[in-house]
């Protein structure tokens, strides 16, 4: 039964892999969402992609997170028809590649407080051989997988064949 441990290494090794190229990013570091912080200079240099994840921090009821516009962002004017996050410990994954743009909306923390970011989102890295970006969910199950869980469950599928 030396294959049993070999299948389990693969399944481990099959979920652990897609979830380590998405990084968190917990938005200002250490000084979390507050008050008089540059998020642009904070946001600069990094590589924000598809799967990532921002991460909000601040004492729960002394600020919020507004997903929102470049128009809306300018203006630091919460849509609304958007409701805030407002958990204290906001995560918000990063779904299309492009612009985004997230503030404050208690008081004038945006407009004098600069509790606003604005970032580019990358598409998702991609090996030079890579199958299709996702396998369509299904309708019954809503359920998706990635490339990378696709072509995991590939490669035990033909693991599994050879051993039996």
């Amino acid at each position: 039964m030396a294959s049993l441990p070999i299948l389990i290494a693969i399944a481990v090794f099959a979920i652990a892999v897609p979830r380590a190229l998405a990084t968190e990013y917990v938005v200002g570091d250490d000084a979390g969402w507050l008050l008089d912080f540059d998020y642009q200079a904070w946001a600069k240099g990094k590589e924000f992609r598809v799967g990532d994840k921002l991460i909000f921090n601040y004492p729960q009821g002394a600020h919020n997170v507004f997903r929102v516009d470049g128009t809306a962002f300018q203006q630091c004017a919460p849509p609304a028809t958007s409701e805030a996050l407002t958990s204290g410990s906001d995560v918000i994954t990063l779904a299309t590649p492009g612009r985004k743009w997230y503030i404050c909306g208690v008081g004038k923390h945006c407009a004098s407080g600069n509790m606003k970011l604005a970032i580019t989102v990358l598409p998702p890295l991609e090996s030079p051989a890579s199958a299709p970006s996702a396998i369509s969910p299904s309708s019954a199950t809503g359920i998706t997988f990635s490339k990378h869980h696709a072509l995991a469950v590939g490669v035990i599928g033909v693991l599994m064949m050879i051993m039996v």
